[in-house]
């Protein structure tokens, strides 16, 4: 038996096809769309500083070094060494220029690792060795008034304890040091500490006129002290006193991002309707240049703001998320708080460690859009924090503006060209290809003008 099938036939078309009439037609079309395109939130917020001559200087009131930097260290494989130059951070070695009794010093620094929860110094005890921190962190734990243990701080990668030990009296352990997580730390003896200094007599006469040095007068900001008196009665001598001055202030020179936009004239002539080439061109070029502009403000290591928060106002996170514990903690470290600025994939993680501990943070209003926010204070989102390979990033906090002595964007207005503040569009001429060039600058830089004014939350653990 054979089965047969019959196709009925295909209706003869009836009408012009929509594929015909597009021919005649005329398409509505989308200006050039970019996915680069942030809303480059660190741009809009910053208040904008105008330097006229280039470079812009950041006087501030006398202050003293206190040693409060941090170590580097070099890896070979599991071993750790730390660089015999960068023992200068500790406060007795500042501007010890013996290159080989660093040298002498960081050989004998000993490796040990400790698991969390294991002690590493003991409150009460004698200061008997230097601790360096490799890498991990560790709890700095004191005594409250009532005998109940407080938590003091973390210290981790690149921090120390115990330089008291170069003393000739280095005292006794002022807190206890306990491992929150896998840590591995360089630990040298007082013992081989003044071994040492005994066969190097620089060592020994640096050691000595640190002790023997008289403290200058400093606030709790280690700032030049300026003497006052008050609450007096009758008519006692009045103390004299005048405002110190940073003798070598630090300048900010504007920063430049350029490019040379190239258009072909017959582009320029011919497919110029119904939108101008050149225009959409320059568009979105400026955006890619706003775009790195915004990247370096945050991540340059002359001037990002990632790179210029001051030691004293970085801070660790206690357990690795980002909790709410971590984000009072920084922003506790300034006055007047403007806004908060991180991540969204660390946003995210704050927002997990919120909602686990049944806190909903709240919300504020800018510019018509709904931000999230910590006690008030906007939390804004950046993608140019960088996250590393490890999954962790940073979450910068800063007051704002030259009157709250905060943090400001440095720019140069009034530019040849200028098309947006303090970017220029500047044509260059035709070459002998018939190809339009111009020259599209941005000028720009960043400016911390106290150290408190800007926060660092550091090593935030975003995939937990």
């Amino acid at each position: 038996m054979t089965e047969t099938s019959e196709q009925a036939p295909q209706a003869a078309q009836l009408s012009l096809s929509t594929a015909s009439a597009r021919k005649l037609a005329t398409t509505t079309k989308s200006v050039p769309q970019m996915q680069g395109i942030t809303p480059r939130w660190l741009l809009r917020l910053l208040p904008w500083e105008e330097v006229k001559g280039g470079t812009y200087r950041v006087n501030r009131r006398l202050a003293y070094q206190v040693g409060d930097g941090r170590v580097t260290f070099v890896t070979t494989g599991a071993e750790v060494r730390v660089i015999p130059r960068e023992l200068g951070e500790l406060p007795p070695l500042r501007d010890f220029a013996d290159v080989s009794a660093l040298e002498g010093l960081a050989e004998r620094f000993e490796q040990r690792e400790y698991e969390p929860g294991e002690v590493i110094v003991e409150s009460g005890g004698p200061v008997d060795r230097i601790v360096l921190i490799a890498h991990g962190k560790a709890a700095k734990l004191g005594e409250g008034e009532y005998g109940a243990s407080t938590e003091l701080g973390v210290l981790a990668d690149g921090e120390f304890v115990g330089h008291q030990a170069l003393l000739s009296e280095p005292g006794e352990w002022e807190h206890t040091l306990k491992a929150v997580t896998p840590i591995t730390v360089l630990t040298l003896s007082r013992d081989a500490a003044a071994e040492l200094a005994g066969r190097s007599a620089t060592l020994r006469v640096h050691l000595a006129e640190y002790e023997n040095a008289p403290a200058p007068p400093s606030n709790s900001k280690g700032e030049a002290e300026i003497e006052l008196t008050s609450g007096h009665v009758g008519e006692p001598t009045l103390p004299g006193t005048f405002v110190d001055y940073d003798t070598s202030p630090r300048e900010y020179e504007l920063s430049l991002a350029q490019t040379r936009l190239r258009v072909h004239t017959r582009v320029a002539d011919i497919y110029n309707g119904p939108m101008n080439q050149v225009e959409q061109q320059l568009r979105l070029t400026i955006e890619a240049l706003l775009e790195r502009q915004e990247y370096e403000m945050i991540n340059s290591r002359d001037f990002g703001l990632l790179h210029n928060a001051d030691l004293s106002q970085r801070i660790h996170t206690r357990t690795g998320p980002p909790t709410p514990d971590d984000m009072d903690e920084l922003i506790s470290r300034r006055r007047g708080t403007k806004f908060i600025l991180a991540h969204p994939r660390a946003i995210a993680a704050f927002g997990r460690e919120c909602t686990r501990r049944g806190v909903y943070p709240g919300t504020k209003d800018h510019e018509g859009r709904c931000v999230q926010a910590w006690r008030g204070i906007p939390i804004f989102p950046s993608d140019k924090i960088p996250i590393s390979d490890g999954g962790t990033s940073a979450i910068l906090a800063m007051r704002t503006g030259s009157q709250d002595e905060g943090v400001v964007g440095l720019r140069r207005t009034g530019i040849p060209d200028e098309v947006r503040p303090g970017v220029s569009v500047r044509f260059m001429g035709v070459d002998d290809k018939a190809i339009l060039s111009y020259l599209v600058s941005a000028y720009h830089s960043a400016a911390v003008l106290v150290p408190d004014a800007l926060g660092v939350l550091e090593n935030v653990e975003i995939g937990r």
